[in-house]
């Protein structure tokens, strides 16, 4: 009987205490769905048994593409910060890094590095594949050190005769109308004109250039019927340096390598190549007390030139580059890296009685 008091069927009641299992207390119990549930991932998983109630966070699952992808990254961005020089050939380009070197204040311990070699100059890029391509154009190139008083000079003077000399390098061999074969007019007139020996050097070596009288060895000349300069820019990588010299006289060192890029002068030539020239220059500035000279000009103590692709047993007074051809590891002549500059002209110059063609190990 209900609370109502009515009464239950028999049929109905036999039902709910065989349903609710209190009509047939020792018979087995059915699980519940989730019970059953529970047991299933139980007998799965082979780890602890994880309460219905506990919380997991729900895990995504990964696939190992991913995970691999992730490992390429991160080996990626430690070659990077190891080496972030050699990432940028990856991509084309220039090959290479062409962030701007620091200044070259003093010698380097060694050549630079020749992993991007392979890759040829183009007109859009015509320092591809060379050291230069980091190189800083014109006299922004050339290191030049603070000044001090030295010499018969006060720290004021040094600093004008350093730029004085920085003047002298860029009208012999940066001069555009210089380097498509003018005379280079402005360039002489920093050389002291009572200099006797270098009035009749510089006379003869434009009159009949020979390898005695090589006007080279001061100044950068291209034939402009032959030769053409690529673009605007001249890549340079050197240094100026200074001491007290003889009477008193401030004596300034300039040693640079200068990079031209050329092509022939013909319409349409489209092959680059590389001249490239080191030049020891040592200026004595002097007092013009104790020596008869010019104000404002300097005495010539020595000049080198060491150049590659400007011409080999050729005085002409212009630098002849090669096209076409290159020279293999067979050729009788010594061989020769023009970007190294680890080495001093001393050392470099040590075979110039070999009158063989060198042979370049890059351009």
């Amino acid at each position: 009987m209900d609370k109502d008091g009515v009464s239950i069927p028999d049929e109905e009641w036999e039902r709910f205490l065989r349903d609710s299992g209190v009509a047939a207390p020792d018979a087995p119990k059915e699980p519940s769905a989730r019970a059953r549930a529970v047991a299933r991932r139980l007998r799965e998983q082979s780890g602890e048994p994880v309460g219905w109630r506990t919380h997991q966070p729900v895990r995504r699952r990964r696939g190992k593409g991913w995970y691999v992808v992730g490992l390429l990254v991160a080996a990626a961005l430690l070659v990077v910060a190891l080496a972030p020089g050699r990432v940028s050939g990856w991509f084309g380009g220039g090959g290479g890094d062409s962030t701007p070197l620091a200044a070259e204040s003093v010698r380097p311990d060694g050549p630079p590095p020749t992993e991007a070699a392979a890759l040829r100059p183009t007109l859009d890029e015509p320092f591809r594949g060379s050291p230069a391509v980091r190189w800083r154009d014109g006299t922004a190139g050339i290191h030049v050190p603070e000044p001090r008083a030295t010499g018969w000079m006060s720290e004021e003077q040094v600093a004008r005769t350093l730029d004085r000399s920085l003047d002298f390098l860029a009208a012999s061999s940066l001069d555009r109308d210089v380097l498509r074969g003018e005379r280079p007019e402005k360039a002489i007139a920093l050389i002291n004109p009572q200099q006797r020996d270098m009035r009749d050097y510089l006379t003869t070596a434009f009159r009949s250039p020979s390898r005695e009288n090589n006007p080279l060895t001061l100044f950068s000349r291209f034939d402009a019927t032959d030769i053409r300069l690529v673009g605007d820019v001249v890549k340079t990588r050197g240094r100026l340096t200074y001491r007290e010299g003889k009477r008193g006289a401030v004596e300034v060192t300039a040693d640079v390598t200068y990079v031209y890029p050329v092509v022939r002068a013909a319409v349409g030539s489209d092959e680059v190549v590389r001249t490239i020239a080191r030049r020891e220059t040592v200026m004595s500035w002097d007092d013009p007390a104790k020596v008869y000279i010019k104000p404002g000009t300097f005495s010539l103590v020595s000049y080198r030139l060491d150049s590659t692709n400007g011409g080999c047993d050729t005085f002409t007074g212009y630098f002849a580059p090669e096209f076409g051809t290159r020279r293999t590891a067979t050729d009788p002549g010594p061989s020769v890296d023009p970007y190294e500059r680890s080495t001093t002209m001393d050392e470099r110059m040590k075979d110039a009685s070999d009158t063989r063609c060198r042979r370049a190990t890059r351009s």
